[in-house]
């Protein structure tokens, strides 16, 4: 074959073959270009048992006119959507949970929404928010007791989403070259009036909030206040800096100033206490070559009850619960009832705590698979909470994760006055 008809042969081929390449490598301008609109969520499907501990103060509150047996069992369906829509310099955005519960009272279901604003951005240095949100302030991983327009966190799932307050917000960002790289500015405004953010504290209030952000000297720092409205006045402030690549450091402080808690004395009467109190933590996390997590807290809880006061509680239960079985009269117990809710009932009630967590990924070249183990610890009585749990997502979208509870301590203590001894639950999570 002479060069030429070499070169016409392989003409030829380029030729036929451009057809077929330009079908594989084709591609539709819309598939790159951002859409104006995201639907997503999950759906979760837990089913949970419950090992009781019959001596136990707060079993006693909570079942003494039934016997459920040494066990009970839960089952959880959640839905989770969240969406948004966006045109030009606006952005609405929407998460909705709803919740069904099959338990030892039979089925019970609740929706809620949890966030649900219109944002505006007329450009890169403001974000105007109207609606239904939440502000996440804090660097705490378990615990912010700077979070002054937020619910609290559940430390033993922190990653959970939570449920907002309705309110105005302003965020002002600049730029700078030098130390302070940043700033941002963020005031908010949040009503409380009729069954507006009725929740929130004392009603017929607006209360006035702000954050200041700085990043300065490569360390993230957080100003923050809440105005006396619905609740008392309260200021704080946070930072995180990373120390190194692999171990970061964050702490927060808050001060509240008269803050009230009910107590009860050892014939049952109550009375209120109203003092300023500081709350704080303290936390590092570190990852470590083999790609394990340690996050480690230590949260002082100022607004907390001392080991004495819920003494006198757990006390205060146990006589309800007697002059139950002697009488059949349950005033005591129902007294109990209401001082649970008030604030006995909180979790990590007490004043001093320890958190650990640690997660390793993908052990012994098991893919997608994180086995952890949680360790939350009361100073105050020495009383512990330890979950260790077991995850696996190598299933498209698909979330399993096995996790156990164990509750630890003596009589009188926090851990070892809950309901349960254990818990052992299996959850399954669609994402979409």
């Amino acid at each position: 074959m002479t060069k030429r008809s070499l070169y016409n042969f392989l003409w030829v081929i380029l030729v036929l073959a451009t057809p077929c390449l330009s079908e594989e490598y084709k591609f539709e301008l819309e598939e790159i270009e951002k859409k104006p609109y995201h639907v997503g969520g999950y759906l979760e499907l837990r089913p949970t048992l419950f090992g009781l501990d019959r001596d136990a103060a707060l079993y006693k509150l909570r079942f003494y006119d039934r016997d459920e047996g040494k066990t009970t069992e839960q089952v959880t369906s959640i839905a989770q959507l969240d969406g948004s829509l966006e045109k030009g310099i606006a952005r609405l955005f929407a998460r909705a949970n709803f919740e069904l519960d099959y338990t030892y009272l039979g089925w019970s279901s609740q929706g809620s929404l949890f966030e649900g604003y219109l944002s505006l951005k007329p450009d890169r240095s403001w974000d105007l928010r109207l609606g239904k949100q939440t502000m996440k302030w804090g660097k705490g991983y378990a615990w912010n007791p700077v979070a002054f327009v937020d619910r609290l966190k559940n430390p033993d799932e922190p990653d959970l989403n939570l449920e907002g307050f309705f309110m105005a917000s302003v965020d002002f960002v600049r730029s700078f070259d030098g130390t302070l790289k940043t700033l941002s500015f963020t005031p908010v405004l949040l009503p409380a009036y009729g069954d507006m953010n009725d929740d929130f504290g004392e009603t017929g209030k607006l209360n006035v909030a702000a954050k200041l952000y700085l990043l300065y000297y490569d360390t993230d720092i957080d100003f923050m206040f809440l105005s006396e409205g619905s609740r008392s006045a309260r200021y704080g402030f946070d930072f995180s800096r990373n120390l190194l690549t692999n171990l970061e450091v964050h702490g927060e402080f808050a001060w509240i100033t008269d803050s009230r808690r009910t107590v009860i004395d050892q014939t049952g009467r109550t009375s209120q206490t109203e003092s300023d109190v500081a709350s704080f933590l303290l936390g590092l996390r570190y990852l470590s070559v083999q790609e394990t997590t340690y996050i480690f807290e230590y949260y002082h809880n100022g607004q907390g009850f001392t080991q004495d006061e819920v003494e006198k509680f757990f006390s205060f239960i146990n006589r309800g619960y007697e002059a139950y079985v002697s009488t059949r009269t349950d005033t005591i117990l129902k007294r109990a009832q209401n001082l649970s809710e008030s604030g006995y009932g909180r979790p990590n009630v007490m004043k001093d705590y320890l958190y650990l967590r640690i997660s390793q990924k993908e052990p012994f070249d098991i893919l997608y698979f994180t086995p952890a183990i949680t360790w939350i610890f009361n100073i105050d009585d020495q009383s512990f909470s330890l979950a260790p749990e077991l995850v696996y997502t190598g299933i498209t979208n698909l979330e399993l994760r096995l996790k156990g509870v164990v509750l630890a301590g003596e009589s009188f203590t926090e851990y070892g006055e809950k309901q349960n001894d254990y818990r052992i639950e299996l959850r399954a999570r669609y994402y979409f």
